[in-house]
């Protein structure tokens, strides 16, 4: 009776050290898919915020006076103080979900789903 007890602890512990590297591997690949998204979104970020500044330098460039130049650039500030916050939102928010991903197949046990 005592060698089945031990066997039957030892094939349960070997069992939740499984499940728990299962875990720990679907943990890791979601870390890895998800560092490739937030990282692609940084670039889209990136590549939106040069195309807006070649866009306010073509218009000031062809600005009729000062006056012009002074209202695109202005306006090209504040868009891009409005696009900073937005970005900074957006990935703060993908930063957060990808964590709530990676953990939840170490809470969940190793269990899908």
């Amino acid at each position: 009776m005592a060698d089945e007890n031990t066997n039957s602890a030892t094939g349960a512990a070997f069992e939740g050290a499984q499940r728990a590297g299962e875990a720990m591997r679907a943990s890791g690949q979601k870390m890895a898919n998800n560092s490739s998204s937030l990282g692609i979104a940084m670039i889209d970020q990136a590549q939106t915020n040069a195309e807006q500044a070649f866009a306010a330098m073509r218009a000031a460039a062809q600005a009729k006076d000062l006056g012009d130049v002074m209202r695109i650039q202005g306006d090209y500030l504040r868009e891009q103080s409005q696009r900073s916050m937005n970005q900074a939102r957006e990935i703060g928010e993908l930063i957060m979900k990808f964590g709530r991903e990676a953990v939840a197949p170490m809470q969940g046990g190793g269990k899908s789903g």
